[in-house]
């Protein structure tokens, strides 16, 4: 129950913002006709963009919006004009039938429905402010004795309609695909992680297989020496690592499942190193780092293997950015060489002594240590170099006091279609 009356009293309050901003949005206006007080405000625009982007009851929202809108522009009219309190309402009540009849109109035409079919949605939206402007000229027709009812008339309407439907349709969209791609952004760096998961994991699930097998024959050979309690024991082992092999295929193909092509598709390589820079270029800013990246490549195409991408040169980058001290510089880059797809991870940090460089990528080797003093996993470059092996790619690095830099050589058929 308590959580109900917080929702409603969120959903009024909001309902309410959305009737002050169009009551004062509507002062910003021109009046296309003569001996009238109609006009064309910012109010509609206001008032269909805020449905839009939040859920609302816009039945509610009509009511209400008419009603500030009314109350608003009899304010301000009784404030700065000699008008009395009753002519000033008559006057503007055409405005609040339409808003009335507009937010009748979006109820009915079920707008959410068409959020994601710009053409539609504007041409639903036009349709519907057209209707509430005639039903307003109708009000003022029958209040104020207007007639205007003339094609003339009639094509500035519609063409207002189709304008400002429109207009709102593009913010929404500019908004919506920003979103997405925030979303895509952050589906895929979970994606690169769990992806580097299924490799180790299915190397796991073979040494429990090599080590079921190990304790199968050892079952048998005990119970050919007659040890029955012993070998009993041995075939319970085999069987209990067994089951946990089990339980491991069960993980591996469902974290399979969410990594696969087509949960993701595909995306160009230029996108690919742009969500790089924009993810690591905060976690240099959240380690209060000032790292230039500079981003180059001379190719550009779809990839089928994007996750493995971002997740070595999420890896790359991120070692780069925790090796430069307070400011440096990072440089990826990517161009064509014969039938490869070479890209390099430059960075100005503090290096790799000579007798390190030939084990870096061995499991187990760190130069990180937290402040306890204890050591990280060491995996990491790990991780990269049994990514590129997958890909039947190559990696390797040169390293000195003042500059770092890994070279990866891929086949581009590999990186294009996935198919190593």
């Amino acid at each position: 129950m308590f959580t109900k009356v917080l929702i409603s009293r969120a959903t009024i309050t909001w309902v309410f913002m959305i009737a002050l901003f169009t009551a004062v949005g509507s002062e910003i206006k021109i009046m296309p006709f003569n001996d009238t007080t109609f006009r064309f405000g910012l109010g509609s625009i206001i008032f269909f963009l805020c449905t839009l982007l939040k859920p609302t009851p816009i039945i509610l929202a009509g009511i209400i919006t008419s009603s500030v809108t009314t109350i608003f522009r009899v304010t301000v009219n009784y404030s700065t004009q000699d008008i009395s309190v009753i002519d000033s309402f008559f006057t503007h009540l055409p405005a609040a039938i339409f808003y009335f009849l507009f937010a009748i109109c979006l109820h009915q035409l079920n707008i959410h429905q068409y959020r994601e079919k710009p053409l539609k949605l504007g041409l639903l939206v036009a349709f519907s402010e057209v209707t509430s402007n005639l039903g307003e000229q109708l009000a003022r027709f029958l209040v104020q004795s207007y007639n205007f009812v003339l094609v003339h008339d009639f094509l500035i309407l519609l063409a207002v309609a189709l304008l400002r439907s429109f207009f709102v349709v593009g913010i929404y969209s500019s908004i919506l695909i920003a979103e997405q791609k925030k979303r895509v952004q952050e589906m895929l760096n979970v994606g690169s992680d769990l992806y580097v998961e299924t490799l180790y994991l299915k190397k796991s699930m073979n040494h429990i297989e090599t080590i079921t097998a190990s304790g199968f024959d050892l079952y048998q050979q005990l119970k050919v020496q007659g040890y029955r309690a012993e070998s009993l024991q041995a075939l319970h082992i085999a069987q209990e690592i067994h089951e946990v092999k089990k339980d491991s295929q069960r993980i591996y193909a469902g974290i399979s499942k969410i990594v696969g092509e087509k949960s993701f598709g595909s995306i160009r390589l230029s996108e690919l190193l742009h969500y790089i820079e924009d993810g690591n270029r905060k976690y240099s800013e959240m380690l209060g780092k000032d790292i230039q990246f500079k981003i180059n490549f001379d190719i550009d195409f779809q990839t089928e293997e994007h996750i493995a991408l971002l997740a070595l040169l999420n890896n790359l980058t991120a070692n780069a950015i925790e090796a430069i001290e307070e400011h440096g510089v990072i440089a990826i880059a990517i161009h064509q060489q014969e039938d490869d797809t070479v890209i390099t991870v430059c960075d100005n940090g503090k290096g790799i002594s000579q007798n390190e460089l030939s084990i870096i990528f061995e499991p187990g080797y760190t130069t990180k240590y937290n402040v306890e003093g204890v050591a990280a996993t060491g995996i990491g470059l790990s991780h990269v170099a049994a990514l590129i092996a997958k890909l039947n790619g190559t990696i390797t690095v040169e390293s000195n006091n003042q500059k770092t830099m890994f070279k990866i050589s891929i086949p581009t058929q590999t990186i294009q279609t996935g198919e190593t």
